[in-house]
């Protein structure tokens, strides 16, 4: 145990500290990984609508004539 009190200053709030690091990068990783799961979600949704879309749009004259 240190035996300033510069020491134990630092001695009692580092766990504290690395343990708020450890905290904010773990959440940080899972922010960015569901932003990244959202966009490519988004892109997959788009090009499902735009293929349905153009089976829709070739299917609709053939069922009206």
């Amino acid at each position: 145990m240190p035996h300033n009190v510069i020491g134990g200053i630092f001695y009692a709030i580092g766990p504290t500290i690395l343990v708020g690091l450890l905290f904010w990068f773990a959440m940080r990783a899972i922010f960015r990984a569901d932003k990244t799961e959202r966009a490519a979600y988004n892109a997959i949704e788009l090009e499902e609508r735009a293929r349905a879309e153009a089976e829709e749009s070739t299917v609709r004259p053939a069922a009206e004539l």
